[in-house]
């Protein structure tokens, strides 16, 4: 089938990516669906792994964990969110899913709009105060 005619995906459809983060499985992408607006990947992060500190300058992005826990920032705040939980990120803001734990965490990421200018990613993890902001924290590379 198509793209362009195809609404149903499997899991053996989707569009699979070894990220330095992530496995990422993208449900819903361009080359996947023929989405508009909506982006959608399945993300499975091992333990002790994480996604530092970045931001999407032109995307809003809801994660929701489907498995595990992750400890999720969202500006200087963050939380432990478990299976069923999720965080909005609103556009441009600064987050960063850590899996400081020792089960994989699998989740969610829903990014709109779908064809946002770029940078669609900007990692700032390297700069204050997002280089030291989890000092004392157990390290996730």
């Amino acid at each position: 089938m198509s793209v362009d005619q195809r609404r149903f995906v499997t899991a053996s459809e989707a569009a699979r990516f070894l990220s330095p983060w992530t496995l990422e499985e993208w449900m819903c992408r361009s080359d996947v669906v023929p989405n508009k607006e909506l982006l959608l990947v399945r993300a499975n992060m091992e333990p002790w792994r994480s996604h530092p500190f970045h931001t999407h300058p032109t995307r809003e992005e809801i994660i929701f964990i489907v498995s595990g826990r992750a400890e999720q920032w969202c500006g200087r705040e963050h939380r432990i969110l478990n299976p069923g939980e999720m965080v909005l990120i609103p556009k441009g803001e600064v987050h960063g899913t850590y899996n400081p734990f020792d089960e994989k965490l699998v989740f969610l990421a829903i990014l709109s709009p779908s064809q946002a200018a770029e940078p669609g990613i900007v990692d700032v993890s390297k700069e204050e105060p997002w280089r030291s902001v989890r000092q004392g924290m157990p390290a996730c590379p």
